[in-house]
Formats: structure tokens, C-alpha cells, sequence
């Protein structure tokens, strides 16, 4: 069995694997992170920021320029002007990003072409279009009287889905000519026709050295411009062309093509793509998936996260530049669903010890044919109690380690409290030897924390009933409590046995009778609004006092009826008394419920919805009126039918009331199937929140879970003033307890509300 539990979970992750794998390539080849990636890397590059040459001068044509000389665009003659004091001032060369496509005056343009021409090194723009991948195709080109006396260079960009430039091209070709970019020109780079390379904003903007046009066209000396590569462009908003900068405000295009020639002038980064990442990525979480332990695992994948989220700052130091996000949805991908199995997992396992605990045990279908073999430690809790946690810890490893000798192919090992083992065995075990073999092993000392225990163990043995594995582990267990008392090693589990008994065998047939004849009575337990301090509810609660043997305890009588399938003479007896019950504590108050226990082996009867329909009309009762409690740990071994049962219950107006809520560890989608509209935190839990931290967080969750599913809360076993004050400091909505009031008669009850009704009148 545990070859194939191996074998099916090594299947869940590779299949898991593969897909994550696939889906990454798709979201890698789509460039569906694009966005992410663009935000990693505009956060990589303010971590690296770094100042420019300075061997570039930006002359903007400012706000003041546009003030002190004019509106935008100026006349040619003044352009012609402003490069001349350029020139003058000694530039190197002169980059005008200005459109030069269309004709003005004759005089104007005349006087411009005249300065182009005695000054024999400037470059101006042409602007072009991608498209069909490499291919480029110019769509604005200077007036032909200007390229003949000027050099041309292509101010195209690329622009990513935010508008912003992203990158530049080397060069273009125009019929079948080469047209170098403003960029490659200014950083003298020849790179190949129709590439592009990455925008470098790891270059400050704000360090590019800056003139204003205004104090050029005014005649003043500007010692900074000799000697280095000017570039003239708008920069303001007045005259337009201008962008975000990722991870800067709104500039001028021009600075693009200036950080570009920044970029060229140490070398473009070299672009490495994601491939490199995501195959780390994948090899994290193969290696992570093939991890049994649960903590480790997250950790790997996390760290590596890390990694792969630091190392491309490094690299980029070196001019390498890596993408990321698809490593990274990988990684999200296996840490979404080592999270999601560990939540599912919660509540499975011993914090203490690791090991699989009984609530494990209920949900491991795969052993409801096979032998159920319980070992129960004795003097378990004698010997814990001289031991701190990490000794009980090493106590239950050696235990373990001894029950797990020729066990290997025989499942798992699950732990219960008190120093109960329980595992399943293969049918072809000969489990007679095997179990006197392992009482062998517990002959010699156990040792923890440098002490030697001796360990007083034995066995119980059922073999495979059909029963639930709940029912099964019990007879399990009772077989190695009588194996201890015969003073044997083990034993098997007769039903047979039990049921020659006569007080079992007359139990229910004593039962029946006592039913038919009225000797079964109910209590009802009232239940009190917090917000109201108003009694608005009780629960009906079976009584038997038998004629001979007194006062049965319900949890003997309503177990035997079960485990027979007799319960559904009982509760039909218990649901006519109480709707009958109800008739009278409703009458004049329409906010009065009475809840009934309802057995999960009853909800298999299709006829129950309309039998209980027809007790409400017979004694006209609201079916608003009437709950119908069902136990956690029942509802979750529950099938499909049961659900659609419930259901119908809820559409008719009954409420449902999830019983016992905490002990059975229901799913959020256990939650959201079971139409239930309350909530009953099992007193386990109310009793201890005061004393005990992890039961005051789970009544906490529970009241903050049932609120936000939009369900009541009723807190059991609400037995003093002070946990039914912290109670309704938590929001909770409803308490039942003896703080509220004991089980009581019917007449009793209507008393007690009459009471109270005459007290709010008064």
C-alpha cells in the first residue's frame, strides 16, 4: 500500500511539473510578465543608478528659451542662429532633434541651409516606422535642400505599452541605404541595421549636463560646450515630444536618445532572455517536489526566488541583463501549491512528532478493507509527564522507529493521544507473528532525555467490518485494552462477542419499547442572544431513565441505535416531540427555534424532508422554526446524496446547524457545500479559550469564519459569567451552557419564558 501511495504521489507531481512547466513557457513566450518585468527592471536600475559621460550637452529649447525668444517653432533663421553660437562656443558636432520635413519661407530656409552648410558637422533627424519585424520603413524625411548639406541620422524609438522608450535601433535602411541613429552617431557605435538595444536608465537624466537655449540665443558664453557632442531638443511642454521615463517624470525624447548614447558608450547590455532563470526555476522545483519535508520545501523555493531576484542586479553590473518573471511564475506556481497542500494538510499532522494523526486516519479511504491494527502505550502518559516536548519528541521517534521494523510495506503510521499507534495491514501478513515480534522489541528499554522506560504495550486487531473507520479504530482499541487486562500481547476484535452480551442485545429492543410507551423524554437546553440577552432558542435533548437500571446515558443509547441503524425510530419520536414542543414555546414569538440532533445515517432517507414538512403544518410551526443539528465529524464522511438532502431541508426553510465545529476539521469547501446557516463551536474549545491560547484562536477564526459566510455562531458549554462576557466582546451570537440554564422540561422552559417576557413588560 505504500508503494502505491509513493507510487500515486510521484505521479501528482509530475504531472504537476509538466504543466507548470508548459504553462511558464507560454507565459514566457507570450511575454505575459512583461509589465512585471519592466517594473523589476526599473527597480534594478534606481539600485544602480549612476551619472552620465558628461560628454553630451543637452541645449533644451525650455520654457525660458520659448519665453525670451518666442513661440515654438522659431523661425528658420533663428535656428540657424542658435547653431551657429553653438558652433562658435567650439562643439565637436551639433545634433539638432527638430523636424526638418516641410518648407517655410524661402528666405528662412535659405538662411538655415547657409549654416548647415558652413558648419560641416551636424546631424540632423528623420523619423521611421517598424514593422514586419526587421524590417524598417522612414515615413518622415528632411526637406531634400537639408540632407544635402547635413548629415542624417534616424531618431526612431521603440516604445513599450506604456509609451514609454524602451529601445533604439543601431542603424535603419532606407532604400538600400544605411541610416545610423542619433544614438549610435553620437556614441560613434556601428551596430547592425534593423537591431535595437536596451534603453540603460541606470544613467541619471538629471546628470546630463544642460544649457538653455535662451542664454545661447542671447549671446552668452558657454565654456561647457567645447569640445563635446551637443545635442539641441524640445524640452518643454509648451512644444511637446515628450515621455515618461520609466522611473522618471516626463521628459523631452531627447533625453532617450542621449541615455542611448550613454548605453552605447560602455557597451549595450547583453540580453540573455529568461531561458537561464526558468530552467533554475524548474530545477528548484523539481528538487523541492521530490522533498518529503513539508518546511524545507517552501524555504528551497523561496531562496531561490531570492536568488534569482538578486542576481540579475549583479549581473547587470557586468552588462548582462536577464528576465526574470517567468522563473519566477514558475517558483509562485510550486510555492501556491506546497502552501495550499500544507493548509489542506492542517489539522493532519502532530505538530509535536510529525506523524500522521487519527483525523488522517478517518480520511484515508484506501484502508476501509484492510486489517486495522492499533498498539496502545500503557503507561504513555506516566512516562510524558517526566518529559519535556522535545523528549515526548525522541520518546515517540523510538516508539515509532520499533513498530515501523518489517512494517515497511504496510502504510502508514498514524498517532493518537495517550500513546495510541495505529496502522493498516496487508492482507497477506501473517499478523500473529508480526505483532509477537514487535512485542518482542518492546522488551528492552526505551530511552529518552538519558532515562530508560520500560514500555507496557499491546495490540488490537479488527479485521475489516464495512463500518466507519471511526467505529473501527474503537474496536481496535478495546481489543488492546482487553488483551492488557487478559495479560496477553494482542488481540483480535470479536463483535460477536459483544453483541451475546444481554444488556446489548436487549439495548435496543428495551429502546424501542421505551419509545413506544413514552419512558423517553426530552430536555430542552436554552440558548440565549448575546445581543439581546434574550432566550430565543433551545435544544431538544433524548432522556431514558430505564425501570432497573436508571438514568442510560444518551451517547450508550443513541451509539447503539447507530451503529444498527436503528436511529430512525428515535428520531422520529425526538423530532415529533420537540416540533410539538416548539408549537408551544414559539406561540407568540416568532424568533423561538428548536434545534433536534440529526444522525448522518438518516440523511440517506429521501423521504425525510416531506415527513418533517408534514409535522410542521400538523403543528403549525414556521419551518424557519425548527433546526436540524448535524455533526461535524458525520457530515464529513458524507456523500453527495446527503448534500442534495440537506439542501432541500434548507429550501424549505428548516436551518441547518453544523454541530461540534472544530473536532472533525472541516475544509472551506466542506463549508461552503454543507446550505448549513449556523455554526456550534464544539465546548472543548469554549472551555479551555480562557486557559488555553490555540482554543482561544479557534473560537476567534471560527466567529470570524462564520461571520464572513455569512452563518451564525453558537458557543456550547458556557458555564461561567466571565467566558460569556468574553464571549460577546468576540461577536459571537449565541451561548448555550448551564451559565444559561441546565436542561429542562417542557413546562419548565415555557415558565423560565414567561418569566422573562413579563420582565421586559415591566
Amino acid at each position: 500500500m505504500a508503494d502505491v501511495k509513493a507510487k500515486k504521489r510521484k505521479e501528482t507531481h509530475r504531472n504537476f511539473l509538466l504543466w507548470t512547466v508548459v504553462l511558464g513557457l507560454v507565459f514566457g513566450m507570450l511575454e505575459l510578465g512583461m509589465p512585471l518585468e519592466q517594473l523589476g527592471q526599473t527597480s534594478r536600475d534606481k539600485i544602480l543608478q549612476k551619472k552620465v559621460s558628461g560628454d553630451i550637452v543637452l541645449v533644451g529649447i525650455d520654457d525660458r528659451a520659448v519665453r525670451d525668444v518666442g513661440v515654438w517653432p522659431w523661425p528658420r533663421s533663428q535656428q540657424a542662429k542658435l547653431l551657429s553660437s553653438i558652433d562658435r562656443q567650439g562643439a565637436d558636432r551639433i545634433f539638432v532633434d527638430v523636424h526638418y520635413a516641410g518648407p517655410t519661407t524661402p528666405a528662412e530656409d535659405q538662411a538655415l541651409v547657409d549654416t548647415l552648410a558652413k558648419i560641416d558637422n551636424v546631424v540632423i533627424g528623420s523619423f521611421s516606422s517598424r514593422t514586419d519585424g526587421e524590417d524598417w520603413h522612414e515615413v518622415i524625411w528632411p526637406q531634400r535642400m537639408f540632407s544635402e548639406v547635413a548629415e542624417v541620422g534616424s531618431l526612431t524609438a521603440i516604445y513599450d505599452y506604456r509609451s514609454q522608450p524602451k529601445s533604439l535601433p543601431y542603424a535603419v535602411e532606407f532604400d538600400g541605404k544605411r541610416m545610423d541613429g542619433f544614438s549610435s552617431l553620437m556614441a560613434k557605435y556601428e551596430g547592425p541595421i534593423g537591431k535595437t538595444y536596451q534603453i540603460d536608465y541606470s544613467f541619471s537624466p538629471y546628470s546630463i549636463p544642460y544649457v538653455s537655449a535662451a542664454d545661447l540665443m542671447a549671446g552668452r558664453k558657454i565654456d561647457m560646450l567645447a569640445g563635446k557632442t551637443v545635442v539641441v531638443g524640445a524640452d518643454s511642454e509648451q512644444i511637446g515630444d515628450r515621455y515618461m521615463l520609466p522611473g522618471y517624470k516626463r521628459m523631452g525624447g531627447v533625453y532617450a536618445q542621449i541615455l542611448g548614447a550613454e548605453t552605447l558608450k560602455i557597451g549595450p547590455r547583453l540580453e540573455l532572455g529568461w531561458i537561464g532563470p526558468f530552467i533554475l526555476a524548474v530545477a528548484a522545483l523539481l528538487l523541492a517536489l521530490r522533498l518529503r519535508n513539508q518546511w524545507v520545501r517552501p524555504l528551497l523555493l523561496m531562496g531561490t526566488g531570492g536568488a534569482i531576484i538578486a542576481v540579475p542586479i549583479a549581473t547587470e553590473m557586468f552588462r548582462i541583463g536577464l528576465d526574470i518573471v517567468p522563473a519566477l511564475f514558475v517558483l509562485a506556481m510550486g510555492l501556491a501549491r506546497t502552501m495550499w497542500m500544507r493548509w489542506k494538510q492542517r489539522g493532519l499532522i502532530n505538530e509535536l512528532t510529525g506523524l500522521p494523526n487519527l483525523v488522517a486516519l478517518r480520511r484515508d479511504k484506501s484502508g476501509h478493507d484492510l486489517p486495522m491494527i492499533a498498539a496502545r502505550i500503557h503507561n504513555f502518559a506516566e512516562i510524558a509527564s517526566t518529559l519535556d516536548a522535545d523528549g515526548e519528541g525522541r520518546l515517540v521517534e523510538q516508539i515509532a522507529g520499533r513498530l515501523g521494523v518489517g512494517r515497511r510495506e504496510q502504510g502508514t503510521l498514524y498517532q493518537g493521544d495517550e500513546g495510541i499507534f495505529v496502522w493498516f495491514a496487508d492482507k497477506q501478513v501473517a499478523i500473529g507473528n508480526h505483532l509477537e515480534a514487535l512485542h518482542a522489541l518492546f522488551r528492552s528499554a526505551v530511552t529518552a532525555d538519558a532515562k530508560n522506560f520500560d514500555v507496557d504495550i499491546s495490540f488490537g486487531v479488527e479485521v475489516g467490518s464495512g463500518r466507519s473507520l471511526s467505529n473501527r479504530l474503537g474496536s481496535a482499541l478495546v481489543a488492546a485494552d482487553e488483551a492488557h487486562d487478559e495479560g496477553i500481547k494482542w488481540k483480535y476484535f470479536d463483535p460477536s462477542r459483544h453483541e451475546d452480551t444481554t444488556w446489548r442485545l436487549s439495548l435496543l429492543s428495551e429502546l424501542d419499547k421505551a419509545i413506544d410507551n413514552g419512558e423517553v423524554t426530552l430536555a430542552y437546553q436554552p440558548k440565549l442572544d448575546l445581543k439581546t440577552n434574550k432566550i430565543i432558542g433551545a435544544e431538544a435533548l433524548a432522556r431514558w431513565t430505564h425501570p432497573d437500571k436508571g438514568p442510560i446515558s444518551p451517547t450508550e443509547f443513541i451509539s447503539a441505535a447507530e451503529t444498527h441503524d436503528r436511529i430512525g425510530k428515535l428520531t422520529e419520536y425526538v423530532l415529533d416531540q420537540a416540533i410539538a414542543a416548539a408549537a408551544n414555546f414559539c406561540s407568540g414569538n416568532d424568533d423561538f427555534s428548536v434545534a433536534v440532533n440529526l444522525s448522518a445515517r438518516i440523511l440517506t432517507d429521501r423521504s425525510l424532508p416531506r415527513r418533517i414538512f408534514a409535522k410542521l403544518q400538523t403543528h403549525g410551526v414556521a419551518p424557519q422554526q425548527l433546526v436540524l443539528e448535524l455533526t461535524e465529524t458525520a457530515a464529513l464522511e458524507g456523500t453527495g446524496a446527503d448534500l442534495e438532502l440537506l439542501a432541500e431541508l434548507r429550501q424549505m426553510g428548516v436551518n441547518i446547524s453544523i454541530d461540534d465545529y472544530g473536532t472533525g476539521l472541516s475544509t472551506l469547501e466542506y463549508l461552503k457545500k454543507v446550505p448549513a446557516s449556523e455554526l456550534k463551536i464544539d465546548q472543548s474549545f469554549v472551555r479551555g479559550m480562557r486557559d488555553n491560547r490555540s482554543d482561544l484562536i479557534m473560537v476567534q477564526s471560527t466567529i470570524a469564519l462564520a461571520h464572513s459566510l455569512d452563518r451564525k455562531v453558537v458557543a456550547e458549554g458556557v458555564e461561567d459569567r466571565e467566558s460569556l462576557d468574553q464571549l460577546k466582546s468576540m461577536a459571537c451570537d449565541i451561548a448555550q451552557g448551564f451559565i444559561v440554564g441546565r436542561p429542562m422540561g417542557e413546562h419548565e422552559l415555557l415558565r423560565r419564558l414567561r418569566q422573562e417576557k413579563r420582565t421586559k413588560v415591566a
